[in-house]
C-alpha cells in the first residue's frame, strides 16, 4: 500500500535529523518512518543502558555537561527576562571550560572551579553568545553577535524548508514532470556557503533531491539541475533553479551496499576468515571517573564534544624519572572544509564547512561493534542538548581499544659471522580512541593514537558515498564536450565531481609547561670546498626560532624539506638539548583556489599547513565561532594576521591535513576508505629510546590457538 504523501515529507524530515541532529525524537509529530535514520537516547526514552547518566556528576573541570546540569541549564534560560516570552532555538550548549590556569592548578580531591555553560543561540533574527553560570544559577553574559554568520541551523529551520518546497506549485511540477513518484522522492537541505550580498541578511538552504526508488542509496540517484533557496525565517522560497530536465536520473542498478542485501558481485568478495586481537588478561587500559584515560605510559582526559565530536586533554607522557610530563594541553578538529569543484548553478555552492555547519559530534552515529572497534574495547556516549534545551543521548559515539596489527616497535638482528648471535623484537601495541561522523554522504573517522615511545598519530579516514552528478552520458566513449564534465565517470550516468577535504587541527602544545616556542628545522645543501672531500655536497640542519606569527606561516615543500619543532626553551636533557616534540606531515594536499574565491576567504585556513598562534581562549575554531553563511572575518588567518610574538609563550600550533579526490569507479557505490594522518613525535623529550626495556611475547604469554585445516 502507497504510504500517503504527508508521510513523505516526514521522511524528508528524518534526513534532516540525520544530517543536522539536533531535535528530540519524540518532537517530530510523525507516526512512521522510512528508516531510523539516526538512532540516539533521549532522555524522556532512556536505552542503551542511559540511566546513569541521570545521576552522572563532572569530577574533573573539564568533564563535560551533564543531563542534571543541561536540565538545569534549560531551567535558567527559561526564567531568564529576555527569553521570558519565547524561548529561543538552542544551537549548541556545551561547557564553558574554566581558564587553563584553573584547570592547570586544579588536583583531584580539590573543588571543581565554577561550573559555566557556553551557549549559542538564535531568537527573532539575531544570534545570542550566551554564558550561565551553574552555580548561582544565572546568566552572566549575553552579546547579540554584530558580525556576519549564523549557528549551525535547527531541526525546525529545515523542517520549515521542506515544508515550504513541498507546497510549492513550480516544485512539485518539477518532480512530476522528471517521473519520480513523491513517494521515492528524498531531499536534503546542505548548506548554502555565502556568494555575496544577494544572499546576506536572511538564513538560507539550498535544497537538493534524489530518488530512492528501490535503493536506500539515494545519493546516487541525483535529480540534477533542480535546487531550490529557502529563505527559513520567512518561510519563503527565494529562487527555484530547475534545469536539466533531460538529463535521466541514473538508475539504482548496483547501488545497494548493505551485507543484509544480496550483492550481484559475490564472485569478487574477499575470502578473509573472521579474526580479532584476544587479550587473555583484559585490556591494559583504565578508563577513571568516566574521562580520565591511563595507558600504559600516558595518561589524558577525553570527552564528545557536538561540534568537534571528540577532544583530547591535558595528554601527559611518563617520563625517564616515572613522573609525568606534559605534552598537550588540548587537541581536536578545528574545522572540515569540503569545496566540490564544478560552477555549475546547482553546484557551485557547495563548499561546505562541515564541522562549524553541522557538528562532528551531532554527526556521529553509534559504532559498530567489532567493525568499526573490536573486541575489549570501551564505549563512550555523548551527552548533548537539542534545539529546545533538553538532554540527548548519542550512544556509543567513542571508541577506545588497544591495538596490534602485527607492526614493530623496535628491532635488530646482528649476523652471527660477526661473533654475537642476537634477534632481538619488540611489538608495537597503541591505544586509539575513535570517533566517526556520517555528515550526510560522508563518513569521517577520526583517530587518536598514542604509542609507548610517545608518539602520537592523528589519523582520518574517509569513506561513504560520493556526492555525484548526474550526466547523460553513459561511457567515455560518447562525451561529446570534455568540458561538460567536472569529474570522472564512475557508472552510467554518474559523475563524480572532483573535491578536496581539509581538517584543520587545534594542538594546544604544552612541552614541559605552558610557555613554548616553535623552530623550523630547514635541511640545507652545503658545497664542499675542492679537494675536502670525494663528495660534493651534503645536507645541513639549520635550526630558526620563530618570534612571530608570521614567521611560523608554512607551506609544506617537499624539495625545501624542514622539521617543525614545538619545545619548550626552559627545560633541557641530560646533554643540553631543548625538550620538544616535533609534527610530521604525511600525505597531505594544500588548497589551490584563487586567494579571493568566496570558499577560500572563508576557508582562509587552508592557505598554510602550519600556523602558530598565542594561547586565546577565543580562538578554537579555524573557521570561526559562526559559519553558516559567514563572510570569512572570523578566521584563523585573521586572527593570524595580527601578527603577533609567539617566542617563549604559551602557545597553539595548527595544522591542516588535506586530501585531493579525484573519483574513480572503486568509489562507487560506496567508498573503500582512504586515509592520511600526521604524528607528534618526541624529540629530546626523553634521555634515551623510551620503550629499550619493552617486554618482548612469549608463547606462553597467549592462549593456545590453532587454524582449522581447509582441506
Amino acid at each position: 500500500m502507497k504510504k500517503p504523501y504527508c508521510i513523505q515529507l516526514f521522511i524528508f524530515i528524518s534526513i534532516a535529523v540525520f544530517i543536522y541532529a539536533y531535535s528530540r525524537n519524540q518532537h517530530l509529530k510523525f507516526g512512521y518512518r522510512k528508516t531510523n535514520l539516526r538512532p540516539r537516547s533521549t532522555i524522556d526514552t532512556p536505552v542503551h543502558n542511559s540511566d546513569h547518566h541521570f545521576t552522572d556528576t563532572p569530577l574533573h573541570p573539564l568533564d563535560p555537561l551533564t543531563v542534571p546540569e543541561i536540565n538545569n541549564i534549560r531551567s535558567i534560560l527559561s526564567a531568564y527576562e529576555p527569553f521570558s516570552s519565547s524561548f529561543p532555538s538552542i544551537n549548541t550548549l556545551s561547557l564553558d571550560e574554566p581558564d587553563k590556569s584553573q584547570v592547570l592548578a586544579w588536583k583531584p580531591g580539590d573543588p571543581l572551579p565554577p561550573r559555566r555553560a557556553s551557549v549559542i543561540s538564535f531568537l527573532d533574527g539575531q544570534t545570542h553568545l550566551l554564558t550561565v553560570d551553574l552555580d548561582h544559577a544565572v546568566v552572566t553574559g549575553d552579546v547579540v553577535n554584530v558580525g556576519s554568520g549564523y549557528p549551525m541551523l535547527t531541526n525546525e529551520d529545515l523542517t520549515t524548508a521542506l515544508e515550504v518546497l513541498l507546497t510549492n506549485l513550480d516544485f512539485n511540477k518539477s518532480i512530476l514532470a522528471r517521473g519520480v513518484d513523491f513517494n521515492d522522492l528524498v531531499c536534503i537541505p546542505p548548506s548554502s556557503g555565502w556568494f555575496g550580498p544577494d544572499e546576506e541578511g536572511k538564513r538560507i538552504v539550498k535544497v537538493q533531491c534524489f530518488s530512492s526508488q528501490n535503493t536506500p542509496n539515494y545519493y546516487m540517484r541525483p535529480i540534477e539541475g533542480l535546487r531550490v533557496t529557502v529563505d527559513v525565517d520567512k518561510r519563503e522560497i527565494v529562487k527555484i533553479t530547475d534545469t536539466g530536465r533531460d538529463i535521466p536520473i541514473p538508475e539504482e542498478t548496483n547501488t545497494d551496499y548493505r551485507y543484509t542485501t544480496r550483492n550481484p558481485f559475490s564472485d569478487m568478495t574477499p575470502e578473509t576468515n573472521p579474526m580479532s586481537m584476544e587479550q587473555p588478561k583484559g585490556p591494559s587500559f583504565t578508563i577513571e571517573n568516566g574521562h580520565t584515560v591511563k595507558w600504559a605510559n600516558w595518561v589524558f582526559h577525553i570527552k564528545p564534544d557536538i561540534r568537534a565530536g571528540i577532544i583530547i586533554s591535558q595528554a601527559m607522557v611518563r617520563g625517564d624519572n616515572r613522573e609525568y610530563r606534559s605534552v598537550m594541553y588540548k587537541g581536536f578538529a578545528s574545522e572540515l572544509y569540503v569545496p566540490y569543484m564544478d560552477p555549475d548553478q546547482g553546484w557551485y555552492y557547495k563548499s561546505y564547512m562541515d564541522e562549524g555547519e553541522f557538528g562532528l559530534g551531532a554527526t556521529a552515529m553509534p559504532l559498530v561493534e567489532l567493525n568499526d572497534c573490536p573486541r575489549y574495547s570501551y564505549y563512550m556516549d555523548g551527552v548533548f542538548a537539542s534545539a529546545d534545551g533538553r538532554p540527548f543521548i548519542q550512544p556509543n559515539m567513542i571508541c577506545i581499544f588497544e591495538r596490534f596489527t602485527g607492526d614493530i616497535g623496535w628491532r635488530h638482528s646482528e649476523i652471527p659471522a660477526m661473533g654475537f648471535d642476537i634477534r632481538e623484537s619488540r611489538p608495537k601495541v597503541t591505544l586509539v580512541a575513535r570517533m566517526v561522523a556520517s555528515v550526510g554522504n560522508y563518513d569521517y573517522i577520526f583517530d587518536w593514537e598514542f604509542q609507548t615511545d610517545g608518539l602520537i598519530r592523528v589519523k582520518v579516514g574517509l569513506s561513504g558515498m560520493l556526492m555525484v552528478k548526474a550526466t547523460s552520458y553513459e561511457n567515455v566513449y560518447n562525451i561529446s564536450n570534455t568540458d561538460d564534465m567536472s569529474g570522472p565517470l564512475v557508472s552510467e550516468n554518474v559523475i563524480g565531481v572532483v573535491h578536496d577535504h581539509f581538517i584543520s587541527f587545534h594542538l594546544d602544545m604544552d612541552i614541559d609547561g605552558q610557555n613554548n616556542s616553535f623552530a623550523e628545522v630547514n635541511l640545507v645543501k652545503e658545497e664542499t670546498l675542492p679537494g675536502q672531500s670525494p663528495r660534493k655536497s651534503y645536507l645541513k640542519a639549520i635550526r630558526k626560532v620563530a618570534k612571530t606569527e608570521d614567521d611560523a606561516k608554512i607551506k609544506l615543500k617537499l624539495y625545501d624539506p624542514s622539521e617543525f619543532h614545538v619545545f619548550n626553551p626552559a627545560r633541557r636533557s641530560r646533554l643540553g638539548n631543548p625538550t620538544g616534540y616535533k609534527i610530521v606531515p604525511g600525505g597531505t594536499a594544500a588548497s589551490l583556489l584563487d586567494l579571493d574565491d568566496p570558499p577560500q576567504i572563508r576557508a582562509a585556513f587552508t592557505n598554510n599547513q602550519i600556523w602558530v598562534t598565542p594561547h586565546n581562549k577565543s580562538e578554537e575554531w579555524a573557521g570561526g565561532l559562526l559559519v553558516s553563511q559567514s563572510k570569512g572575518d572570523d578566521t584563523l588567518a585573521v586572527w593570524s594576521a595580527r601578527n603577533r610574538e609567539i617566542e617563549n609563550k604559551d602557545i597553539v600550533l595548527w595544522y591542516t591535513l588535506g586530501f585531493h579526490h579525484i573519483p574513480c569507479q572503486e568509489d562507487f557505490p560506496v567508498m573503500p576508505t582512504v586515509s592520511s594522518s600526521f604524528e607528534l613525535k618526541p624529540v629530546n623529550f626523553f634521555d634515551r629510546n623510551p620503550i629499550l626495556n619493552a617486554k618482548p611475547i612469549f608463547q606462553k604469554d597467549l592462549p593456545v590457538c590453532f587454524a582449522t585445516s581447509s582441506y
